[in-house]
């Protein structure tokens, strides 16, 4: 039997990649000691907590440097225990695995300077320095140490990888041999793509750099969860953070005026809960659809459609991106996402100022709330950077019976959930909830199939049930002392299915609602001016009398008399910025077309026929651009004086 499962070579494969994590917990031993004033781990016990999460993200890492070697492991060869071809798997690994390692003590120093594990970011801040050589020498001499740590610890590592040998045994049965060798690679294969991923379950993606967040309570700590190799790898192909000099710098002052500052009410403090409803496009709002002449149109929304018309509502609004995680940084930090997500880039973990932190300035009682499992989707880690008080998901509900089969608990008893939660909360609180069962499969809960209408796609009994969710909940809340005294937004992270050509348009594949709602009846009407997810966190400021500066792109929807309606986004791998009669879109180096305002189709161009308002459009297009880059990057998310 052992010859026909290559045993040796298998517990060998085991002990060198055990070497592996090995090294790398002598890594973040060493990052910790490097750093740890700034770290701040409190116990022993916490360091190892940490040193337990952080083997997640070093198994992607080691995964990704070892690939090859694995392979050629584990390839149904002959030979592979011949001592050649063993001392060439040697060199294979000790090559891939040295220059992997080798990051992991660049922010030994490094750290202390940027405050974040390096990323691939750094290689662009190197491709503009003509003195690489000699910085290089420079390093050397200044940081011996680290050189030397490097070069003992290889050693070591070579020592002890040295000490376990595979024998070469020829195999006597070929057929035999070569089965069970190609039943192995299926076994590893597959066993490594979950080890790369995270885990096999659908309902998370991929970990990412945020992803370390969700383990922490002090943000510092997802710097030792986090490894070098990974945060490079992670960060590959992230490079469209890079700044841009496009403009005149007053060009985006008078167009935005990034720091805001409003006095146009007296500062009160109503509790707020914010809904961000998965995939709740605009086109499945009857309220939002009274002005667009769609030939026999269908609302699936026929309570949210009631509290619309006793809402403010803005039917011409977009949303900022078009993931989940790019609808959470749009909406309460007012940072979009384009090409590649703010939360994916190496820039997310810095210090944001959102409708998180100037809550929390006043006083608030800060939630979220999301029914997937906690960490799903990365929002948990981001609501740890923005500074949430308290994250309730699906461990927190802590009852399974309720789970969708997919991707968490069902929107309506999760929405009980939060309003149960919220009952408790020290007044004011700001509660935050991004819903999970309006989304791919498409399906309702047993007890209420056949309830809603299946409409003419797979979405819209799902749509129905999240309606029914919300009436549930505000049937629920107005019981409460609390629900008079408090404003309630809802909006959606992005669109899904569309039913009508007019959703299919490229401009209106991100048409999203934005409602605000006081039971007093205060806000009441339908604006039909340019709205996007940006815009929430300022006009909720504007709205409770947020009196101090603060950073945001977005435009107070109900007091910005100074910055035009505008909205932008990325589609079509294209900025599109929308503003007055004309719609602009550009590559990032050149605008490649203006459209009439009403040509959500972008189908004709007229780039040749441009006049002062359109060349006024395109540089503001380029301004918000400009600025958005050079504040990421800068790391000037927030107002400092």
């Amino acid at each position: 039997m052992n010859k026909f499962f290559r045993t040796e070579e298998y517990k060998a494969l085991l002990y060198r990649l055990f070497l592996v994590y090995f090294f790398y917990f002598l890594a973040r031993l060493l990052f910790f000691a490097y750093n740890y004033k700034l770290l701040k781990v409190d116990s022993v016990t916490d360091f190892l907590w940490l040193q337990y999460h952080g083997m997640a993200f070093d198994t992607t890492a080691i995964l990704y440097a070892n690939g090859l070697f694995i392979l050629l492991s584990i390839l149904p060869f002959w030979h592979n225990s011949k001592r050649g071809y063993q001392r060439f798997l040697f060199y294979v690994y000790f090559i891939c695995n040295l220059l992997a390692y080798a990051t992991n003590f660049i922010d030994f120093i490094y750290y202390k300077y940027i405050y974040s594990r390096t990323t691939i970011a750094v290689f662009d801040v190197l491709e503009h320095e003509t003195n690489k050589g000699n910085m290089f020498f420079r390093f050397m001499i200044s940081y011996w140490h680290v050189y030397l740590l490097f070069f003992a610890l290889s050693a070591l590592w070579i020592y002890l990888y040295k000490k376990v040998r595979v024998e070469y045994k020829q195999p006597e049965k070929h057929l035999a041999y070569f089965s069970t060798s190609l039943l192995g690679v299926i076994v590893i294969a597959t066993m490594a793509v979950g080890g790369i991923r995270g885990d096999f379950k659908k309902s998370t993606r991929p970990l990412n750099m945020i992803d370390a967040n969700r383990h922490v309570k002090k943000a510092q700590h997802a710097d030792i969860v986090l490894n070098t190799p990974f945060s490079i790898i992670r960060t590959i192909g992230k490079t469209s953070f890079k700044k841009v000099n496009l403009v005149d710098k007053s060009v985006v002052e008078a167009n935005f005026h990034p720091i805001k500052q409003y006095n146009n009410n007296p500062q009160t403090k109503p509790n707020i809960v914010l809904f961000i409803t998965e995939s709740y496009g605009r086109e499945y709002w009857g309220a939002f659809n009274k002005g667009t002449a769609i030939k026999d149109f269908v609302s699936y929304t026929p309570f949210l459609d009631s509290l619309a018309n006793e809402s403010l509502i803005y039917s011409n609004a977009f949303a900022n991106g078009s993931k989940s995680i790019h609808g959470m940084s749009s909406v309460l930090a007012g940072i979009p996402s384009f090409k590649d997500a703010f939360t994916s880039s190496p820039y997310p973990k810095q210090k944001i100022q959102s409708l998180v932190s100037t809550l929390k300035e006043m006083g608030y009682d800060t939630s979220f709330f999301h029914g997937a499992p906690n960490g799903s989707m990365g929002f948990l880690g981001f609501s740890n950077i923005l500074g949430f008080d308290h994250y309730y998901g699906k461990t927190e509900y802590n009852n399974d019976a309720d789970h969708d089969g997919s991707w968490g608990i069902w929107d309506e008893p999760f929405m009980q959930f939060m309003k149960q939660t919220l009952d408790k909360k020290q007044k004011p609180f700001f509660g935050t909830i991004f819903t999970v069962s309006s989304h791919e499969p498409y399906v309702v809960p047993k007890q209420y199939e056949g309830k809603f209408p299946k409409g003419t796609n797979a979405m819209h009994q799902c749509v129905g049930y999240t309606d029914y969710a919300f009436r549930k909940f505000f049937e629920a809340a107005k019981k409460e002392p609390w629900f008079k005294n408090t404003i309630f937004i809802i909006t959606a992270d992005h669109s899904n299915l569309t039913a009508y050509d007019e959703y299919n348009k490229i401009i209106n594949r991100q048409a999203v609602p934005i409602l605000f709602y006081k039971p007093d009846g205060s806000l009441k009407g339908e604006v039909k001016d340019l709205a996007q997810q940006i815009d929430i966190y300022p006009t909720v400021l504007d709205m409770i009398g947020y009196n101090k500066p603060f950073r945001s792109w977005g435009r107070s929807l109900v007091g910005d008399k100074k910055t035009l309606p505008y909205v932008v986004n990325f589609n079509a791998n294209q900025y599109q910025f929308q503003r007055g009669s004309y719609i602009c879109t550009f590559d990032g180096k050149n605008i490649t077309g203006f459209y009439d305002s009403n040509d959500k189709g972008l189908e004709h161009n007229l780039i040749g026929k441009k006049n002062k308002e359109m060349i006024e459009t395109g540089e503001a297009c380029k301004a918000f651009i400009q600025d958005y880059f050079e504040r990421i990057i800068d790391q000037k998310l927030y107002y400092s004086k």
